[in-house]
């Protein structure tokens, strides 16, 4: 067996063996890339309510804070409650919390829950332990592998040694440059 076809076979297998795991960490490299337009990992639902129920510090106990919840649209499961500030009464629920302003009775419910698929694989992209930063270390190599491999299949004109050398070193500058810009 020739180098050509050898490299040809290595680039393919392990282009396979990576496909899906680059298009998880592209799909979550995206989602992080935007993470002051949106939150990739979790869907928070604000809504605004108001009650009619006399709330003081010194009045609340448990039973008033579940008589709250009640009033509240949403079915809501209570945790426990405290006061942060003044007049502004928090009430941990199940995936969330209230806020009330005891003096006006105007509140918000915030609830907060996982953002399907992204969540996942974001938190595979936070590198969530040690097995997993060798997984990850095995696949950068890959990824090293498949491009170096890739480098060598076209020959001619459009290969390493003419037009792909071009475009090889465009794809050097282009983030070196945006490193001495930035």
């Amino acid at each position: 067996m020739n180098f050509s076809k050898i490299n040809r076979i290595t680039h393919r297998d392990i282009g396979y063996l990576i496909a899906g795991m680059t298009i998880i960490y592209a799909i979550s490299g995206i989602a992080l890339n935007h993470k002051n337009d949106w939150n990739p990992n979790y869907i928070i639902d604000n809504r605004t309510f108001s009650t009619e129920i006399n709330i003081t510090r010194e009045t609340l106990n448990e039973k008033t804070a579940r008589e709250i919840l009640t009033s509240v649209p949403g079915d809501l499961k209570y945790k426990t409650f405290y006061f942060p500030s003044g007049n502004f009464l928090t009430i941990f629920i199940e995936g969330g919390s209230v806020r009330i302003n005891t003096l006006t009775g105007q509140g918000t419910v915030e609830r907060i829950s996982k953002r399907p698929l992204f969540y996942q694989v974001n938190f595979l992209h936070y590198n969530p332990g040690v097995w997993w930063k060798y997984f990850s270390d095995i696949f950068c190599v890959s990824l090293i592998l498949v491009t170096v491999t890739g480098l060598f299949i076209v020959k001619g004109k459009n290969g390493i040694t003419s037009r792909g050398a071009i475009l090889t070193a465009i794809g050097i500058i282009l983030p070196l440059l945006f490193l001495f810009i930035y």
